[in-house]
């Protein structure tokens, strides 16, 4: 296979790789990014990994100074709350929708996550919480029958996921916060639109809460 055929592999998974150190918070903001390096750790070329830094710079996950560096995006607290606040306009809608378009296989992926995120909450893994809440929210917006509200979605979520590790270490916010998932999955199976939308609207009101106070009274 000529290296040209297979660049389309390789930069995806480059992508999905520095996409999910970034989002797991194993690649902190700010953080400078090597090429070289990055190459390295994933057994591949550097071209790939240049074109999945370029693509997860146009999603505002990476910031690329020409000639300069490569970083983690290290967004500010304005940037985060506005990342939030169109969370808060789309998120509850996709849950409206979502609530009757469901299929079985669907709700029984969004279960599974819940399931997962409660028994990562008893063993205090909060590395394998955020991998759960990924799957949450990732199915939740590819089931979306509005493709692109699903799609704005999920990539505002990916701007500030790394969030998902850094805000909610608080034993108690995390057990609350899956309590949260919970309900939006309980409204979800009982096809109640309404309740879905406005589960998820409460848990992302506490979800900017959280922030707020974490970024507010850091200590």
């Amino acid at each position: 296979m000529s290296d040209a055929s297979a660049s389309p592999l390789l930069r995806d998974l480059a992508y999905e790789k520095i996409k999910e150190a970034i989002r797991s918070a194993k690649l902190q903001p700010g953080e400078a990014l090597s090429e070289t390096g990055l190459s390295k750790l994933l057994g591949i070329s550097r071209t790939p990994v240049r074109e999945a830094l370029q693509a997860l710079a146009q999603e505002g996950l990476v910031q690329i100074i020409p000639g300069r560096a490569v970083t983690v995006a290290a967004p500010s607290f304005e940037e985060v709350m506005d990342a939030i606040h169109v969370r808060y306009l789309l998120e509850p809608e996709v849950a409206r929708l979502v609530a009757q378009n469901l299929s079985d296989e669907q709700l029984a992926t969004l279960a599974q996550a819940v399931q997962a995120m409660e028994k990562a909450v008893e063993q205090k893994d909060r590395a394998a919480w955020s991998a759960h809440d990924n799957v949450f929210h990732t199915t939740l917006s590819q089931a979306c029958p509005n493709r692109l509200l699903g799609e704005m979605a999920l990539q505002t979520r990916n701007r500030i996921a790394f969030l998902a590790i850094n805000v909610k270490d608080n034993d108690e916010r995390l057990a609350a916060c899956t309590a949260e998932h919970r309900a939006i999955v309980e409204k979800l199976m009982a096809g109640d639109a309404e309740g879905a939308e406005e589960a998820m609207r409460y848990h992302l009101r506490m979800l900017r809460d959280s922030i707020f106070q974490r970024y507010t009274h850091p200590y």
